[in-house]
């Protein structure tokens, strides 16, 4: 039995090294640039709105890189394919709003138990189930409505300091042109050359230094768990892990979902004491590592899914030097790259939210309600938006007599 082990790790080191690419390889090093490049941004911006400190925003940095590290490899080399994971950017996105309406240990629980729910439904499919009662006009009307302030947010800095923004906007619309996988590498590039030749980058305060994790005890309070853990549990769900399936499918790659999405929620629970809001299949940066880019081979593409979770871990280990840099950027900086970034999830949230004519004003009544930044009982808008939208559909579809006369003759 003793001997099985090192037989079975040679196999697989010999596998990787057969199969290994210098595409994939590099393909998986700017996946993790681009992830770091805006999704990560929109963490810091969350922090600071929230007036995290800077040890727990270092340490949070660390629990998302590493879990996106290991569940990347993990899940490449178990099913010897590019399976991409990530940090929740719509989950973050959620953060700026909600997570300063909650003490931090609070917020720790609401974390926990989204982390659970998710691998409660990946485990048994209910996520499936429970998707098909809520139209996807509605989910993703809410997440437009998240994602609205930080497309405003980008013209707002434009008026603020224009030579820093207005050369980030050209140079991301150039890029989208002509290579627009990069778009927001370049684009954040350009900035940071600015933001120097400008004197505007505090180089000062950039320090070198490994992380130190910081263990949050949660607390769970019902105003943070229907506030903040409901609708991480859903945007991630439906704007991260269903379209990283998506991703794989359409590139030809058959892998059982439900394992995916378990694996994922677990590392979430695992993690999520150390500030890790979230962790699951991504999508965009999936894409870059599910093409041919990678490789001509289908079969040798998950070396792009090791190289990216490598990445992550070598990354995650510099939590609280990634955090000082950030903290040197003008603001201006991070709000224009953090909506650049979300400008293509944003404009196909609202194509998809308005593109079903039966669900267009359930869709309106769920953005309007989100945007409006409304908190009632403690909750955010977030949730108080797809409780509208899916009460407005059932009011103008009729399922609510359909939900009752079912019902009536199933206790008959």
């Amino acid at each position: 039995m003793a001997s099985s082990n090192p037989r079975g790790s040679h196999s697989a080191i010999s596998r990787i090294s057969a199969d290994f690419s210098v595409s994939a390889l590099v393909v998986g090093l700017i996946a993790t640039l681009v992830s770091y490049a805006g999704p990560l941004l929109i963490v810091f911006q969350a922090a600071k709105a929230a007036h995290v400190s800077d040890e727990l925003l270092s340490s949070w940095i660390w629990a998302i890189s590493i879990g996106s590290g290991l569940t990347a490899i993990g899940l490449s080399l178990r099913y010897r394919t590019p399976v991409i994971t990530a940090w929740s950017t719509p989950g973050a996105v959620l953060l700026v709003g909600s997570l300063s309406l909650y003490p931090f240990p609070d917020a720790i629980g609401a974390y926990l138990f989204s982390a659970a729910a998710i691998t409660l439904m990946g485990v048994s499919g209910l996520f499936s189930t429970i998707m098909k009662h809520v139209p996807a006009a509605i989910t993703t009307a809410m997440l437009a409505g998240i994602l609205l302030s930080f497309g405003v947010q980008v013209f707002v800095s434009l008026q603020q300091l224009p030579a820093l923004a207005l050369p980030m906007i050209l140079c991301y619309l150039l890029a989208k042109r002509w290579s627009p996988r990069y778009a927001v590498v370049f684009s954040l590039l350009v900035g940071v050359l600015a933001a120097l030749a400008m004197g505007r980058f505090a180089l000062g305060t950039i320090q070198v230094a490994l992380v130190s994790p910081v263990f949050t005890y949660p607390a769970f309070s019902l105003d943070a768990i229907i506030g903040l853990g409901i609708p991480l549990c859903i945007v991630t769900m439906a704007s991260q892990n269903a379209p990283g399936i998506s991703v794989l499918q359409a590139d030809g790659y058959d892998t059982p979902a439900s394992p995916l999405v378990a694996t994922t929620g677990i590392a979430s629970l695992l993690l999520a004491p150390f500030g890790a809001h979230g962790i699951n299949l991504a999508a965009i940066t999936a894409a870059i590592c599910t093409g041919r880019e990678a490789h001509p081979d289908p079969a040798r593409r998950y070396i792009a899914g090791i190289a990216c979770g490598a990445s992550y871990l070598v990354f995650g280990m510099f939590g609280a030097t990634i955090a000082s840099v950030f903290s040197a950027f003008p603001k201006e900086l991070i709000a224009v790259i953090a909506g650049l970034a979300l400008f293509a999830s944003l404009g196909s949230s609202l194509a998809s939210a308005m593109g079903d004519p039966a669900a267009r004003e359930s869709a309106l009544i769920t953005f309007l309600v989100t945007i409006s930044g409304i908190t009632v009982a403690g909750i955010g808008s977030a949730f108080w938006g797809l409780v509208a939208g899916v009460i407005t559909n059932a009011l103008l579809t009729g399922n609510v007599q359909k939900w009752m006369s079912s019902k009536r003759h199933s206790s008959s």
